[in-house]
């Protein structure tokens, strides 16, 4: 909600024209409010050149009864899902079952109908979409503005983000404008009942990974939570799957918006298979060494089609970029395969890699947390470890 300071209002409009609900009227040349109407995007907060409008934030019970349908927010990117849509479709999926509700995805940009369909392939029964060229690249206060035009007038009772860049940055805007709980860095997610209402348990690594805090927001609706990346599984698409599509119109005045995108940078493309999306990672620890001991989990990971990631001691160390980190501070992986040298198996490094389909230890120590998720385990030495498995490799290869 907002509030108007009637005395220092000087008429100019400006709060009228960028209110994308036309909740604010001119009355005697002083700005008004009809607060039913108010969505509390902050908007007339940002364009009011007098400071006349503030924020005021009111955290009350919602009625739960009110509220229905479990949303997910599909992240794209040039036009492109970006893989956080479809992971988190699939378990919402399951939300979406035991609380009895529809399964619904969001979609922010310009010219994306196109992704409805691969949205509804992957389990949405409706696809939410707003499309303007002020959504075009990601902007906070635009997609903020979006967001909290189609929950104010939809209700879902659950809505879901990926913890990507651009939705630790989105999902705080909206919950905070909404006064909102949010979980952030999810790595589970399920439902519960609380005082006979089913709500959202959230799961999420605490106290730097060393326990694991469920988490509940039983007063607030929606309830809200940033999952990591690759940490859900998505369904097997089916493009026989027709999802209710509905294209919103949002208004967003350009006076409303921050910033100015001058230009896009895209990383300059290495060649190299990112953890996220390889199918084979050899993750290295401290135990594998310095530069000689990853040049020889290089060798390993070529060998067998894959990359090498590594824990957090080695990129604080400088052997490692940041990019190659696996864990509760780095990134989530799930690939095929994870071989895990050299790690001792702290749960912030778990975290990282518990999507992993098949995950062999290699460890000196058999006592290793590391061994307590393994599939398979090896103690011993890995620096005669490793070069045995290159060497048989290589002649299984000529």
């Amino acid at each position: 909600m907002i509030e108007i300071h009637e005395k220092v209002c000087i008429g100019c409009e400006k709060c009228v024209k960028v209110c994308p609900v036309d909740a604010i009227f001119m009355e005697e040349k002083i700005a008004k409010l009809e607060q039913e109407l108010c969505i509390s995007c902050g908007a007339c907060v940002t364009a009011c050149p007098v400071d006349a409008i503030e924020p005021v934030l009111k955290a009350c019970r919602a009625n739960s009864a009110e509220y229905s349908g479990v949303w997910v927010f599909a992240e794209q990117h040039g036009n492109v899902c970006r893989p956080t849509g479809p992971e988190l479709l699939g378990k919402a999926r399951e939300l979406a079952d035991e609380l009895g509700e529809e399964l619904c995805a969001v979609i922010l940009g310009d010219d994306v109908e196109d992704l409805c369909d691969e949205l509804a392939a992957y389990g949405a029964e409706k696809v939410y979409m707003v499309q303007d060229e002020k959504l075009s690249n990601y902007n906070t206060e635009a997609y903020t503005t979006a967001l909290i035009s189609l929950i104010s007038k939809y209700k879902p009772s659950v809505f879901i983000m990926g913890a990507t860049h651009l939705g630790r940055d989105l999902a705080p805007s909206v919950a905070g404008h909404l006064g909102l709980g949010l979980t952030a860095d999810c790595t589970g997610l399920s439902i519960t009942e609380v005082e006979g209402c089913k709500v959202l348990l959230q799961t999420r690594p605490a106290f730097g990974g060393n326990v694991m805090a469920d988490i509940i927001c039983p007063n607030t609706r929606p309830q809200m939570a940033t999952v990591r990346p690759h940490v859900m599984q998505p369904l097997e698409p089916d493009h026989d799957r027709k999802a209710e599509i509905i294209e919103e119109k949002v208004k967003i005045a350009s006076d409303s918006i921050k910033t100015e995108i001058l230009e896009i940078m895209e990383p300059e493309e290495t060649g190299e298979i990112s953890v996220e999306e390889a199918d084979v990672v050899i993750t290295g620890g401290r135990g594998v060494g310095g530069d000689e001991g990853f040049d020889r989990l290089r060798e390993l990971a070529k060998l067998l089609g894959g990359t090498v990631g590594c824990s957090r001691p080695i990129v604080e160390d400088d052997i490692m970029p940041k990019s190659h980190q696996v864990g509760q501070s780095g990134k989530t992986i799930s690939p095929e395969l994870d071989i895990v040298c050299g790690v001792s198996g702290a749960v912030q490094h778990r975290v990282g890699i518990r999507g992993s389909k098949y995950i062999i230890a290699i460890n000196k120590d058999p006592k290793a947390p590391i061994f307590e998720m393994a599939d398979f385990g090896i103690v011993g030495d890995i620096n005669k470890i490793v070069p045995l498995l290159i060497e048989r490799l290589k002649e299984k290869s000529c």
